[in-house]
């Protein structure tokens, strides 16, 4: 079991060019998400990158992957994207104050 937190995991996965720009198409598309194929014509990545980048995308928990028939769809998890950016903004203009330990280590 990894000890990773959730956040951490989805930072780590937009860290990547590749990843961040599918992550931000599917931003793009909304609940409907895209078909692998239609992400694959967006942004010019081979199906064998883009299952790569997909993956790391659904296992960070950003990306839904929904089989609708024979074609599989992707949209994001507007949730864990609420999560993620609530994480990264909780403690905004909240002040640091430095610790006489901090300014002495400088």
């Amino acid at each position: 079991m990894s000890t990773t937190s959730p956040n951490a995991r989805a930072l780590a996965a937009l860290g990547h060019d590749a990843r961040l720009s599918i992550f931000r198409l599917l931003v793009r598309a909304g609940d409907e998400g895209l078909r692998v194929g239609d992400i694959g014509e967006h942004l010019a990545l081979a199906p064998s990158t883009l299952a790569h980048h997909l993956s790391a995308l659904v296992d960070a928990g950003l990306v839904v992957q929904e089989k609708r028939g024979r074609e599989v769809f992707n949209r994001v998890d507007y949730p864990q994207m609420r999560r993620v950016l609530n994480f990264l903004t909780s403690e905004c203009c909240a002040g640091v104050g430095l610790q006489t330990s901090d300014a002495a280590a400088n």
